[in-house]
Formats: C-alpha cells, sequence, structure tokens
C-alpha cells in the first residue's frame, strides 16, 4: 500500500515554529480584527445562502434558517460560507492551516474508506 506524502514540506523546530508564530503575530496583531468594516466588494449574504440553498433539501431550509436566526453566532455557525467570505477581506499573516471548523470529539470516529479499509478521521 502506498503512503500519501506531502508536497516538500519540511518540519521544523518546535521552537522555530513559536519564532515564526511570534513574527507573524507581529505582523498582524490580534488587535487588527477589533473592528470589522465590511468590504466594498462583499457578497450579499442572504444571496450566498440562497447559492447554497439549492444544493440542499428544500424542505429542511426553514429549520435551518430558524436556527441560524436565533443569535449572530448561530448565524455564523450556519453559514461557514458567509463568514470565510468576510473573514478573508480581513487583514492576515499569511500563515496557512489545514482545519475543520466543527472539531470536537463527538465529529471523530471510525470511517470505511471506498477501498473498505476503516479510517480514523473527522
Amino acid at each position: 500500500m502506498k503512503t500519501p506524502t506531502t508536497a516538500h514540506i519540511t518540519p521544523t523546530a518546535p521552537a522555530d515554529r513559536a519564532l515564526r508564530g511570534k513574527a507573524a503575530r507581529k505582523q498582524v496583531p490580534r488587535s487588527a480584527h477589533a473592528a470589522w468594516i465590511p468590504s466594498v466588494d462583499r457578497p450579499d449574504p442572504v444571496a450566498v445562502l440562497e447559492r447554497q440553498g439549492r444544493d440542499r433539501l428544500p424542505e429542511l431550509l426553514p429549520i435551518r434558517y430558524g436556527r441560524m436566526a436565533a443569535s449572530p453566532f448561530a448565524f455564523l455557525r450556519g453559514a461557514a460560507a458567509v463568514m470565510a467570505a468576510d473573514l478573508a477581506a480581513v487583514p492576515h499573516t499569511g500563515l496557512t492551516v489545514q482545519l475543520c471548523g466543527d472539531a470536537h470529539l463527538l465529529n471523530f470516529g471510525l470511517y470505511a474508506s471506498p477501498e473498505r479499509t476503516l479510517l480514523f478521521d473527522l
């Protein structure tokens, strides 16, 4: 069985990674995110949700929108595409990461690959 590889990533020592993170924080301090002003070319959030709704079960959309209406946090949790567009327009460090927005323990588990191999994943 062939093991997947990553594209020429050189591992660095934890101390080096910490220094890179501190340099990035000086470049874009947390305070740079204290105020948010919508960008002039911001996609209309309702249009984004309507586009997403085309691929969803129409009878479930009112439930989704009702849950999203509970609070700003619930709205952003249900509208990741809207939040991603908003965050793309704010200052950033240039550091890239692989992440999952819903990575809590209940979302980890064993899954079958197409080859029927068991995988532990999100």
